[in-house]
């Protein structure tokens, strides 16, 4: 399959001329900057923040180079995921015209930047199973299908997509194929990363935001090769990641053993509580999960919602989405508060 990323670009990003910001427009060391219009005196803060952070987060991207195994040169980072979605759809995706391929039930965020792109967006439900239908999917490409998007392990059924059938389509798609894998840290499937220079038409995505811990500052990844990722660059705003947040994921990416090891306790409590939760009466059951999530099914799932939430715990009711009926998708908390998640269910149960 012959692949060209200028293909698929949208004609009116193929002639942008980028915004420049003050830092790109020399090359060295300076000491006095007064380039960017920056307050000069400081910033009331501990810590100065008065400088604008480096547009190109090169120091992030070398230590997670060093992690995932990439060339820093195919990774673009964005303010989380969402940024990375929302800047396929504008790269690749011409408004009222192109169309994209999700498959339900997944994560709810491709849809939704579809719809603001203007975007036509084909659904292909997955299988009873849960894997890909691809068969179904064949028949719903055509000449302005420019991305798939696949989730592996998938949410909300944790499921992780068999990978003979990814590869099926990322051989037979002439358009970008993009895999997010934000939680492929709590599986032992292998990540695409290392496939990047097998199909120049693949993207993956990671997060910092699941097994790293660090949901609140907001740093997704796209790992691709270097024309997609230079696509992404051109859209994206110049400063698009603040410094305060460089900071602290600099200091957490020397953290890699302590991440491992949270990992490790969350994989071991999410296995316990999949045993735990198929001797309590209401369940009915409970789906193999690669992630740090459960996808349960239960009796009457809107009734142990509100039960559960009375007792403060919340968990996400998916009864109502495609394939999921019935069920709650239970992320995997601490020891206790698992325990705590446990008692509920089965002082509801017993009151029934």
């Amino acid at each position: 399959m012959n692949f060209n990323v200028n293909d698929l670009v949208r004609e009116n990003v193929k002639q942008l001329v980028p915004y420049s910001s003050a830092r790109d427009e020399f090359s060295g060391e300076a000491k006095i900057f007064l380039d960017a219009n920056e307050n000069s005196l400081g910033s009331p803060t501990t810590k100065w923040y008065n400088r604008y952070p480096d547009p190109h987060q090169l120091k992030i991207k070398e230590k997670l180079s060093a992690i995932k195994g990439v060339p820093a040169k195919n990774i673009f980072l964005g303010n989380g995921s969402d940024e990375c979605i929302d800047i396929l759809f504008r790269a690749f995706c011409n408004p009222g015209k192109d169309n994209v391929i999700i498959c339900p039930p997944t994560y709810g965020m491709y849809e939704v930047s579809a719809h603001i792109n203007d975007v036509e967006l084909r659904k292909v439900p997955l299988l009873e199973n849960f894997q890909l239908d691809l068969v179904h999917m064949e028949t719903r490409v055509d000449d302005f299908t420019k991305l798939i998007w696949l989730c592996s392990p998938n949410n909300p059924t944790a499921n992780s997509l068999h990978r003979e059938d990814v590869e099926t389509v990322l051989n037979n798609f002439p358009g970008i194929v993009v895999i997010d894998e934000a939680y492929i840290n709590f599986s032992r499937h292998r990540s695409f990363v290392q496939e990047l220079a097998e199909y120049p038409n693949l993207v993956v995505l990671h997060t910092l935001s699941k097994a790293w811990g660090l949901a609140g500052l907001r740093l997704g990844m796209a790992f691709a090769g270097e024309a997609i990722i230079a696509v992404c660059n051109k859209i994206k705003p110049p400063y698009n990641i603040g410094q305060a947040t460089q900071d602290l994921v600099l200091k957490a990416l020397d953290q890699v053993e302590d991440v491992n090891e949270m990992i490790r306790i969350l994989v071991k409590e999410r296995d316990r509580m999949a045993a735990q939760l198929l001797s309590v009466g209401v369940v009915e059951q409970v789906y193999p999960s690669d992630a740090n999530f459960l996808l349960v099914k239960v009796r009457d799932a809107k009734a142990v919602y509100r039960a559960l939430l009375d007792k403060g715990i919340v968990v996400r009711d998916r009864s109502n989405v495609q394939l999921c009926e019935g069920c709650l998708r239970i992320t995997v908390g601490s020891p206790a508060e698992n325990e705590a998640l446990l008692n509920s269910l089965k002082s509801f149960s017993a009151a029934l």
